[in-house]
């Protein structure tokens, strides 16, 4: 009698965490249809019928910027609390970096005889998306740039595909490059 209710328990604990199993992948699945959704919700069309300013770019650095910040851990061996995203990172700097991606995609540009497009950007945002190692601090991201696909694409997604890119150039090229002399001695 003892054995038919050990034998129980045990099925009815495999069912409990087979189901259990089952749910959380079920969770999973949803939350990456839901950010893949959420970069499908503007048509790509979109992209190119706005621009955004120098400073509108500077302003929503700052605030991908201060979701990274507040989840930077702060050493257990600093006496001294965090400081503020501002006292580490000054207006200078951001506008640096807006200004360094905004160089790399016109040098893409140039050098490739067309702009990143509009499909380039959206395959980048669902790489982020499915890619991610932390959904909550994506979403996080999306949040502080107002859920604008546009603007995600523009600010999150553009200087992260324009980066690759030009490495991706730079590594072709170098590849290309022949260091030294060839069988016969001649060098080029």
């Amino acid at each position: 009698m003892k054995r038919r209710g050990i034998a129980r328990s045990a099925f009815f604990n495999l069912r409990a965490s087979t189901a259990i199993l089952f749910c959380a992948g079920a969770a999973c699945s949803v939350l990456s249809a839901t950010l893949l959704a959420f970069f499908h919700q503007e048509a790509s069309s979109k992209f190119s019928q706005r621009t955004l300013s120098f400073s509108e770019r500077v302003a929503y650095q700052r605030a991908i910027e201060d979701v990274y910040w507040r989840h930077r851990i702060w050493p257990n061996e600093r006496r001294d609390p965090k400081p503020s995203l501002g006292s580490v990172m000054s207006q200078a700097q951001l506008e640096k970096k807006v200004a360094a991606y905004l160089r790399d995609s016109e040098m893409l540009q140039r050098f490739r005889n067309g702009p990143i497009t509009a499909d380039q950007l959206q395959a980048e945002m669902d790489r982020m998306a499915s890619h991610t190692k932390d959904p909550d601090v994506l979403r996080e991201i999306f949040q502080a740039l107002g859920n604008n696909a546009f603007v995600i694409a523009e600010c999150l997604a553009r200087p992260v595909l324009a980066e690759d890119l030009l490495r991706k150039i730079h590594d072709d090229c170098s590849e290309m490059i022949v260091w030294g002399g060839g069988a016969d001695g001649s060098t080029i």
